[in-house]
């Protein structure tokens, strides 16, 4: 949620600042906005809208001079999306420029005792708030921004990320995070420097960046070298610039009309890549350093707690049947927002795994400082490299899915099982819960997972026909049983996040218990029903859908006859042990909320109200 980016150096600030804002639109956001200083005056633009609307307001109103900048997106918490409450946000004085991601949740307080000083506020939000509380400091009591940026953050209560520019500092920014992410890339002899959210937005100009922890804030200052500190206290921290991974053609579209659909098309190379160096197959080994260096914790805990969040969240309900299955170990898999508030027993015999994407969930984060503080063992599975998670936690395993910009989470999910379905396969070998034989067939499959899948990526013209004909519906049932309930909430949570349509997920068995009095003639149920777990009574279910006329779209192993007589349209998957069928049953819903939300002129890649990392509560 919302994005920050940010330049200083000798070339023109506002083309990489708005082509920054571009990168990191699968966010989400709802408004707009850039600074720039031609070296003289701060010249300010920000709308309601995309970056594309700033764009066509920037070219009206505004120089588009300058060698330093920030820009934002935001999505909106305190205060309505409108052009006031954009960021960024200036102080009463005019001097001091604020972009802001988070949430000061004491600025109420705050604001009223500035009122009562004789400032005035213009938006509704809590930036303002912090940006007017940083320029009193500074005025009041004679310090530097610097200086005034670290007082007032030790004043507020809450999560930020933030870049300050002060006009009378016309060659500086001054940045901080707490719960927010914030990546500063450096330029050749520190001669640039560039601020963002993530790194996406500046890949092209410099491979090395420095990640602030939390509670630590830097100086920029072109041709020097960035000084970073703790805002609690004075102590000055050895500054570690890491090389970025990725490139630019990983978050470029490559031909495809949208994110999500490359991404989509993206897991079998996904999933190679998670494999790659790990699974070798002809020595029958797995190898997961993470996992490794930490196998007694395993194999002595007690149970296993899953703490995540949405598509992350579903993922970990497919650990829990694969850990069960393979490791014979008691597995609970909770909501990480409500983890963290219900006051859970939690012993040091207990292993948490916590699963994200993105490694910033702010519920997630807060799920794993709970947790470490009981004295559990906190496994984290991640994709980006050097977020927030992988640092608080005490081992893990990155997932290798590269960038996933299309805010519905694809790709991700199926390298979360993926990693998941590694680590219990090791473990069971090391507990002796799985056979030498078993275990060696189950390698061989997981080999073939990406091979499978793309033989199903090339049923999506006939996946497209039938997203045609349910495309002006307004509710869906999904149904699944074992392994592939969770995927069934997946798939319902796909359609509803892209295509606006009302979907739930149920274990096929629960339809009795209510969802069948919806049933009628308008009303699509995609069933999954594989040959490999519960069968049968997969068919008894759809039989009865298909008595009060339902609509059935089946996802079925390739050459059943039985459900291919009953439904309306069958989708075929190849062949797999019931373990691995998510990483395949999961492919053609993606695609069939993928084009149902085309066809419904939805916007795939930026839904509304949603943002891709939730880094507030």
């Amino acid at each position: 949620m919302c994005g920050i980016t940010g330049y200083i150096g000798y070339r023109e600030a506002y083309p990489i600042i708005i082509n920054g804002l571009k990168r990191l639109e699968y966010r989400g956001y709802d408004s707009a906005g850039v600074m720039l200083f031609d070296g003289e005056q701060i010249n300010l633009s920000k709308t309601k809208g995309k970056v594309s609307s700033l764009e066509e307001k920037v070219a009206l109103e505004i120089s588009e001079k300058g060698f330093i900048g920030v820009g934002h997106t935001r999505w909106a918490t305190h205060g309505i999306p409108n052009d006031v409450n954009s960021h960024p946000h200036t102080s009463q004085s005019g001097n001091l420029v604020i972009v802001h991601n988070g949430i000061i949740e004491n600025y109420d307080t705050i604001k009223q005792e500035l009122i009562s000083r004789g400032y005035q506020f213009h938006s509704d939000t809590d930036t303002e708030v912090l940006i007017n509380l940083i320029e009193e400091i500074k005025t009041t009591e004679g310090v530097k921004l610097g200086k005034a940026v670290q007082i007032a953050l030790n004043q507020v209560i809450g999560a930020y990320a933030i870049a300050v520019f002060d006009k009378s500092k016309p060659d500086e920014i001054v940045v901080a995070k707490l719960g927010s992410p914030i990546a500063i890339g450096v330029g050749k002899d520190f001669q640039e420097f560039f601020i963002a959210s993530d790194a996406s937005p500046f890949i092209e100009y410099t491979k090395n960046a420095i990640y602030l922890e939390d509670e630590e804030m830097a100086i920029i200052k072109k041709g020097r070298e960035v000084r970073v500190r703790k805002i609690k206290g004075d102590a000055v921290i050895d500054v570690n610039i890491q090389q970025l991974k990725m490139n630019l053609e990983q978050i470029e579209k490559g031909g495809y009309d949208h994110f999500m659909l490359k991404e989509i098309h993206e897991q079998p190379r996904a999933i190679t890549d998670t494999l790659r160096g790990r699974l070798l197959v002809d020595e029958a080994i797995i190898k997961l350093s993470g996992l490794e260096n930490n196998m007694k914790r395993f194999l002595n805990a007690e149970r296993i707690i899953i703490v995540a969040c949405g598509t992350s969240w579903h993922a970990g309900l497919v650990g829990e049947y694969i850990f069960e299955d393979f490791v014979r170990i008691p597995v609970e898999v909770e909501y990480a927002s409500e983890f963290r508030y219900r006051n859970p027993v939690i012993t040091e015999r207990d292993v948490v795994i916590a699963i994200s994407q993105s490694g910033e969930t702010a519920d997630t984060l807060a799920a794993i400082k709970l947790a470490r503080s009981k004295g559990a063992f906190v496994f984290g599975i991640c994709n980006v490299v050097g977020s927030s998670i992988t640092r608080e936690n005490d081992s893990g395993a990155y997932t290798h899915a590269g960038p996933e910009i299309g805010v519905a989470s694809t790709k991700a999910f199926t390298t979360q099982i993926t990693v998941l379905l590694m680590m219990a396969l090791r473990l069971a070998r090391a507990k002796g819960t799985m056979s030498s034989a078993d275990y060696r067939m189950n390698l061989q499959e997981l080999q073939l997972i990406p091979s499978k899948m793309e033989q199903l990526l090339s049923i999506d013209e006939n996946i497209k026909e039938i997203a045609r004909e349910y495309m002006l519906s307004t509710n869906c049932l999904y149904l699944g049983r074992g392994y592939n309930f969770p995927v069934a909430l997946e798939g319902a949570l796909k359609l509803k996040e892209i295509s606006y349509i009302h979907a739930e997920g149920y274990p096929a068995a629960e339809m009795k218990h209510g969802p069948i009095a919806l049933i009628d003639d308008r009303m699509p149920v995609i069933v999954i029903a594989t040959s490999k777990g519960h069968y049968e009574k997969v068919v008894s279910n759809i039989q009865e859908i298909k008595s009060r006329k339902g609509k059935i779209i089946a996802i079925v192993t390739e050459g059943d006859t039985t459900v291919k007589d009953i439904a309306d349209h069958t989708i075929e998957i190849p062949e797999v042990s019931e373990a691995f069928t998510p990483l395949l049953t999961t492919i053609p819903l993606q695609l069939l909320s993928y084009h149902i939300a085309v066809m419904r002129n939805c916007n795939v890649d930026q839904p509304r109200n949603l943002a891709k990392s939730v880094t507030v509560e």
